[in-house]
């Protein structure tokens, strides 16, 4: 073998170990719920779209609007014509949030799964975080609120509600109540979510920890509500949370 095929050699070898070395981008699925967010949905899909292209070569962004009244709709509708990628799914009338999550769940395509809530309260622009977490030992990555932004009445509920169900569901993260989180699709493949209101959110981190999801948690930013006003903390979906609550943890627990 000549001196000149021993380098040609060397040098595919290099490039090649060089390729095998590059990391590989993985495909992403975004989606967010959205009832009445006429103020804040356009803009978390166009920063959505920014964030996509940086971090994979393969993705597409789901809103599933769940029966708003307000001008959501145009908007998407809108923005649809512009983003090929974007997948819109309207709930003939309000359903609830934790149907809101099931459609937008069993509508996602890709490997990793991403949600956040349609009214701005958390940055899109933080998803690389969590995708830089996902490694592959890692099934769940979920965020921590570094400060809640929220009226201090909330602030306390939240937090008592937050230690109640982790203590009571025996829950692998700190704050259930943070919905910003990234999944790998084989484990919410597996998962059948049947709770409408708050409870969704525990019914999802416990029966992923049935299946052996492995957590990761990182803290994030949480923002002040600039518009509309939280659908949770009304009365009657407290009670239907509370209630349900009751319900899953017979299900689960026994």
């Amino acid at each position: 073998m000549n001196k000149k095929t021993i380098q040609n050699r060397r040098s595919v070898e290099s490039r090649n170990s060089f390729i095998a070395l590059k990391p590989v981008k993985p495909n992403i699925s975004v989606f967010f719920p959205c009832y009445n967010d006429q103020h804040s949905i356009g803009e978390l899909v166009e920063n959505a779209f920014l964030v996509l292209k940086d971090i994979t070569n393969k993705y597409e962004v789901i809103v599933v609007d769940d029966g708003s009244t307000d001008k959501s709709r145009e908007i998407l509708q809108r923005l649809a014509k512009k983003y090929k990628d974007l997948k819109l799914i309207f709930h003939a009338k309000n359903r609830g949030y934790g149907r809101a999550l099931e459609s937008g769940f069993r509508n996602a395509s890709y490997d990793l799964i991403f949600y956040t809530d349609g009214d701005g309260q958390y940055d899109v622009g933080e998803l690389p975080v969590l995708v830089a977490l996902m490694r592959s030992d890692v099934d769940f990555v979920n965020g921590i609120k570094l400060a809640r932004k929220d009226p201090t009445y909330r602030i306390v509920i939240g937090n008592a509600y937050s230690l109640f169900v982790r203590w009571f569901f025996v829950l692998p993260i700190t704050d259930v109540d943070c919905d910003f989180r990234l999944i790998r699709k084989n484990i919410i493949d597996k998962i059948k979510l049947t709770s409408k209101h708050g409870a969704i959110c525990v019914e999802l981190v416990k029966k992923a920890q049935f299946l052996g999801a492995r957590f990761r948690e990182v803290s994030i930013h949480h923002y002040k509500r600039r518009w509309g006003e939280s659908q949770f903390f009304r009365p009657k979906n407290i009670v239907f949370s509370l209630m349900e609550l009751l319900v899953l943890w017979v299900k689960l627990m026994f």
